[in-house]
This record gives C-alpha cells, structure tokens and sequence, in this order.
C-alpha cells in the first residue's frame, strides 16, 4: 500500500514538469458562440425559435378551440362514470384532431396569406406574423362575447374600440378564454343531465327496494354506457362541438 501511494504522489507532483520537458501545454476548451454581428444574430434567432417551440402548447391552448374541446370531453367522461375509460391520452389526441380541424380554414386562410408569401421572401417577419394574426383574431371575436371584451376594456381602462378592429390583443386573447371556458361548462351542464336523470333513477329503484347499501353507481353505470351507444354519442358529441364553433 505504501508503495502505490509513493507512486501515485510521484505521478502527480512530476506531471507539469514532464509536460513542459516534452515542450507541450494542457489542452484548453473555448466556448464561442458568434463572431461577428450576423453570426450573434443567428444565435439571437436560435434562441427565440427554441423560445417559440416552449411557448407552443401555451399558444394552442390561447389561440384555439383546444380548451372548449377537451373540457367537454373530460366532463363526458365523468358524467357517464368511467373515470379513466378513454384515457387521458385518448381524450388530448381526439381534442387535438378536432381542434386541427375546426382550424383547418384558419390555418390555409394562414399559409395562405402568411407562411407562404414569408418561404417566398415576399414579406418579412413582423408582416408575416401580423398576416398570421389577422386569421385568428377573426376566430377569436366570433367565439367570443361582448360581454368578456367589456370586462377587460374596463380592466385595462382605455377607451372602448369603436370596432372590432380596434381590439387590442391583451384584451381580446383572456376575453375568448373566459368565452370558452363558459361555453364548455354550457355544453358539459347539457351532457350531464340525462346521465344525472338515469342515476336518480336507479337510485330510486334501489331504495325502493332496500338495497341501500348498494352503490347505485355500480347499477347505472352499465345503463348509462347502453343508453350512450344507442344514441350514437360520439357522433352526436363530435358534430356538436364542430357546430358550436360555426
């Protein structure tokens, strides 16, 4: 044991001077990120682009029916009583496919006017982002109350727009979330009724008949899944999502 340590000791008090006998130095490591304005530009670009990808789900939330969407179909879920029958990853990706396309004329009305002209060099940055906009905004104000623009006009204290055009974007994009979020609680109030009926039901039933201590959750629960696929649900629930946002 001793003889390793000496050895050891030996190794690390000769490594400079062997180093600088074989006339070599260390190796360093730099780290530069540009040289130059339009190489330090080019960064600035990565990083608002990586920016932008973090920022995406925050924006599709915003921006679009999503949050409508997956509302009514998570209180679907619960009011017919599976709590995770479809599973959560079910219920995102149908929301996301009906958000893409109840979208879908946003979205060409946006490479349309937008994405393409800005690929082709005939416009720049800030007049593509402005032309991708407009498409959204027009979205956004039909989905959206006076009632909610008013509230947030007065919150911010400016003057009231005399038109539409007029409706800065710290207004308008809270107002269509709130807009939204009321429309989904509407429809999901709508869905729950006959399901809520069919459990008074059984309930009833039940007692009346002294089985107290059964849940009567356990009984309805097959009835309410029968009484869903015979009224087709699925369809009905799709195509009144995609009317809503007509």
């Amino acid at each position: 044991m001793r003889g390793t340590a000496a050895i050891i000791g030996f190794c690390v008090l000769a490594a400079p001077n062997l180093a600088r006998a074989a006339g070599g130095v260390l190796p360093s490591v730099s780290l530069q990120i540009g040289n130059g304005d339009q190489q330090v530009a080019n960064s600035l670009q990565i990083v608002g682009l990586l920016t932008l990808l973090s920022l995406a789900p925050a924006i599709l939330i915003m921006l679009t029916g999503f949050v409508r969407i997956v509302i009514v179909l998570s209180f679907l879920r619960q009011a017919v009583g599976t709590q995770t029958m479809p599973p959560n990853q079910v219920i995102v990706s149908l929301a996301l496919f009906l958000t893409f396309f109840v979208m879908g004329p946003v979205l060409r009305d946006i490479n349309e006017h937008a994405l393409g002209p800005y690929q082709r060099k005939e416009i720049g940055d800030s007049e593509a982002i402005q032309a991708a906009y407009q498409p959204l905004r027009g979205f956004m104000l039909r989905q959206t109350r006076e009632k909610d623009l008013a509230l947030f006009v007065g919150a911010t204290g400016a003057a009231r727009p005399a038109t539409t055009d007029d409706v800065p974007a710290q207004v308008l994009l809270p107002a269509f979330l709130i807009s939204e979020l009321k429309t989904a609680f509407q429809m999901g109030f709508l869905i729950y009724i006959p399901f809520l009926i069919l459990d008074m039901v059984v309930a009833s039933v039940l007692t009346s008949m002294g089985m107290i201590t059964l849940p009567p959750a356990m009984i309805s629960l097959p009835f309410k899944l029968m009484l869903f696929v015979l009224v087709d649900g699925w369809n009905v629930l799709t195509g009144s999502l995609v009317q809503s946002f007509r």
